[in-house]
């Protein structure tokens, strides 16, 4: 504590309190009296003195002070409740189990069932925050779509198309289309994003990725096969074939009067195993991989699920690595995506902070 007289009236201070304490401390506005504990003023820098006093007893300073801190105190005990997400009805529920028996064929798990939901929950919020934002108020996508949704009700016609467009707001409905929700919700990511961009993939990204994913990125064997087709249900044509016909005298062109018809067709050029897959079967593949490659000659017969095959092999590049600049396009394409999903994965963790979410 430290104080100061001045004409008849002491005034006292704590220096502790006051900004200027290092200007009183430096001798700057007077001397400080260790003897009497007392801090002398001069008369001509009273004035300065005078005004911090009066501003700091001024009433309406004290009414602003006291209200900022029960207001500081009201948000600590009682904050605003935060909106509420959720839970989803039993139809909605049945329409995301639905959706994924169709997309996968088989039932979801309790754990992939909570999975879904969540994510429904998460396009809920986005869908939320988009209309609070209206970000419906001025893209051209959703304006398209209500007036579609008002012509084809035969609602207000006369009326000029941004007249419609407005009665369709007016009406609110872009609450109810599944796909105005869906373009918000791109619409809500994508300022997400823009305000949360990912990292920018360097060339040392690119090498590393490059190098951890090398086995992966080798390049298939690729063949060039031509056909002929016997069905499974055929064994005495395909035995009557084998007993009459000399196929290492035919040519693949000459040879395909004696094929049954093949859905897929009789030539495959430059396959990957894996596509050849799609044509034959797993069976198929494994012989045709486990076969001594010898271009331009027919291999042994080869069986696959729907019969057996007799195969003329025109060309066979063996596996071999990928080249780093082959690849790097297919390789930033990947770290890019990869960056984006978690940066909006962390975008909208952020956002869920300001809703309570029912599962």
């Amino acid at each position: 504590m430290f104080a100061y007289f001045y004409g008849s009236e002491w005034l006292n201070f704590e220096p502790s309190k006051w900004s200027f304490r290092k200007d009183f401390a430096d001798g700057k506005y007077g001397v400080w009296s260790k003897k009497f504990c007392c801090y002398y003023i001069s008369s001509c820098q009273f004035t300065l003195m005078s005004k911090y006093k009066g501003l700091f007893y001024r009433p309406a300073l004290h009414f602003l002070v006291i209200g900022l801190i029960l207001f500081q105190l009201q948000n600590i005990f009682f904050p605003q409740p935060k909106p509420i997400l959720g839970p989803l009805t039993q139809e909605q529920i049945g329409l995301l189990k639905e959706k994924w028996i169709l997309n996968t064929g088989r039932l979801p798990t309790a754990e992939q069932q909570i999975l879904g939901i969540r994510a429904e929950l998460d396009r809920e919020m986005l869908f939320a925050r988009a209309i609070d934002l209206e970000l419906f108020d001025n893209d051209s996508v959703v304006h398209q779509r209500l007036l579609q949704n008002m012509r084809f009700l035969g609602l207000y016609e006369g009326l000029s198309d941004g007249e419609i467009v407005g009665k369709a707001m007016d009406l609110r409905l872009y609450l109810d289309d599944e796909v105005i929700k869906r373009r918000l919700i791109q619409l809500m990511e994508k300022l997400l994003l823009s305000a949360n961009p990912p990292p920018r993939i360097s060339d040392e990204n690119l090498l590393s990725e490059f190098n951890t994913r090398r086995l992966e990125l080798r390049n298939p064997p690729l063949y060039s096969i031509e056909h002929l087709y016997f069905p499974r249900d055929h064994p005495a044509a395909a035995k009557r074939f084998q007993e009459e016909v000399d196929i290492t005298a035919l040519s693949p062109s000459s040879a395909r009067e004696y094929s049954f018809p093949f859905l897929s067709g009789y030539r495959f050029i430059g396959q990957t195993p894996a596509q050849l897959k799609k044509y034959f079967g797993s069976e198929f593949v494994s012989q045709l991989i486990a076969t001594e490659p010898v271009e331009g000659s027919w291999l042994p017969p080869l069986s696959s699920t729907y019969g057996l095959h007799y195969v003329w092999l025109h060309s066979f590049e063996d596996a071999r690595d990928a080249e780093f600049d082959e690849v790097r396009d297919s390789l930033l394409y990947d770290l890019t995506r990869d960056a984006r999903e978690a940066a909006l994965k962390a975008a909208v963790g952020e956002m869920r902070k300001d809703y309570e979410i029912r599962l």
